[in-house]
């Protein structure tokens, strides 16, 4: 199992960075190797990425969500992947986005590439990229405002 952590801070409020997380359709736009990203219901998504030169599917389920404060998930099949994000407000204007993840690093080429720390400094680019389009924006293109506990929406 590798192990990652990455942060950045971005220029925006976090109810925006937060917002703007959310649209989980749009990770290929900033996430090196996503491929698509569906939204099958509020609390799972179906990922298509390509990993170590091989393509892989999966789905996840968001397992916790709490509006402008974090987002977890764990893969139900597929791809052996978990992780959270927090959103830190530092200022009025600015927010502290952290990515924590575990995933299992199949085949010789993945454990390499985590052995030397591919794994982090991919999500390091994308949250730099992230960082950049949330910027250049200022605004979220949408929001889902909705908690997560233990996996169910909270209604």
């Amino acid at each position: 199992m590798a192990s990652i952590q990455e942060s950045i801070d971005v220029q925006v409020p976090v109810r925006t960075g937060y917002n703007q997380w959310t649209q989980f359709e749009e990770f290929p736009q900033f996430m090196e190797g996503v491929t698509s990203v569906r939204q099958i219901d509020d609390t799972h998504l179906h990922w298509v990425a390509e990993v170590g030169g091989k393509e892989h599917e999966w789905t996840a389920e968001i397992t916790e969500q709490r509006p402008d404060q974090m987002v977890a998930w764990k893969a139900v099949d597929g791809h052996g992947i978990s992780g959270v994000v927090t959103f830190q407000p530092l200022s009025e204007g600015e927010t502290r986005i952290t990515v924590q993840m575990d995933h299992d690093a199949d085949g010789l080429v993945e454990q390499l590439g985590s052995a030397l720390g591919f794994d982090g400094r991919r999500v390091k680019g994308d949250l730099e990229r992230f960082k950049d389009i949330v910027e250049g924006r200022g605004v979220e293109t949408g929001a889902w405002r909705g908690e997560v506990e233990h996996g169910e929406r909270v209604r």
